[in-house]
């Protein structure tokens, strides 16, 4: 059996903690019950030995497993990464939704992808990486009363990403300390009203209405000074017929969004200067989470 979940870029300029889209790079795990508990790792992390003896993936697993079973089983785990870890790809949020879903699997349990989006919330409280890794495509994601309310707009074929992911990370824990403590009124009406614009935009399909509408005040320029090569990649990216440029999550990576046919040429010119960053050109992912039986 086998389970992947994609990549995901969250907050996509002003829709902090809310907005977010799934990306073709996926994680997965293969599976099976076995005498001896074992892990092996290949792609992203392979060369980490703690990710074998302190694995986020296997404390959820543990932790739903049992909820389902109250039984202890030894299983053979593989992972096969594609997701960078701590570039703002969502690769934790991969890994939480990958082990609610592969506990269920091993359990004999049916669950819809809605239980184990408002599951994955006990692991990660914002749900703007959860949701579109769970359910592919654009998602606009809210909390009430511990649960996920959202929607997701399916992401035409002709559009394609491009991710610039740098040689470091900026850590999300450390990144969030960089923000203000509160806002002014005329800072969070504008982040309001281009949240909403943004989210209007996708789901009229009117692109050209991204670049103005993904324009943000509460948290892009204070993470991007803690990397200020970005600040460079954003301006190519517009001057290069980007759509939309926003850093994915709270980076390093930056994320852009093309038309497919400019896609080759703002890459090349990524690979040019920014020599030591890795470009990828990508489709974007309405599946979400794949299980394979």
């Amino acid at each position: 059996m086998k389970i992947s979940v994609p990549a995901t870029s969250a907050n996509l300029g002003p829709g902090f903690d809310t907005l977010g889209l799934a990306v073709s790079l996926r994680n997965s795990v293969e599976f099976k019950a076995s005498r001896f508990f074992s892990v092996a790792i290949k792609g992203e992390g392979e060369n980490n030995p703690r990710l074998k003896g302190n694995n986020l993936f296997i404390g959820i697993f543990n932790d739903h497993y049992k909820r389902l079973t109250r039984k202890n089983q030894n299983f053979k785990f593989t992972f096969y990464n594609e997701i960078p870890m701590s570039r703002g790809l969502g690769s934790s949020s991969a890994v939480i939704v990958s082990a609610i879903a592969t506990a269920h699997e091993a359990a004999g349990v049916r669950v819809s992808k809605r239980r184990i989006l408002n599951y994955a919330l006990t692991y990660e409280p914002h749900p703007d990486n959860i949701t579109p890794a769970v359910m592919g495509g654009f998602n606009v994601a809210t909390l009430e009363k511990n649960k996920v309310f959202s929607e997701k707009k399916h992401l035409p074929d002709y559009l394609k990403a491009i991710v610039v992911i740098p040689n470091k990370p900026i850590s999300t824990a450390r990144s969030r300390t960089s923000l203000p403590r509160s806002y002014s009124k005329e800072n969070a009406v504008f982040n309001l009203s281009h949240s909403a614009l943004t989210v209007a935009a996708f789901y009229s399909e009117n692109w050209e209405l991204l670049r103005l509408a993904t324009q943000d005040r509460f948290h892009q320029r204070a993470r991007m000074k803690m990397l200020p090569e970005l600040f460079s990649v954003q301006k190519m990216a517009y001057e290069n017929g980007a759509l939309m440029s926003t850093l994915s999550g709270s980076g390093s990576t930056f994320f852009n969004m093309v038309y497919d046919y400019d896609a080759d040429a703002l890459a090349n010119r990524f690979r040019q200067k920014f020599s030591d960053f890795n470009v990828k050109i990508l489709d974007f992912d309405n599946n979400g989470l794949v299980i394979e039986r």
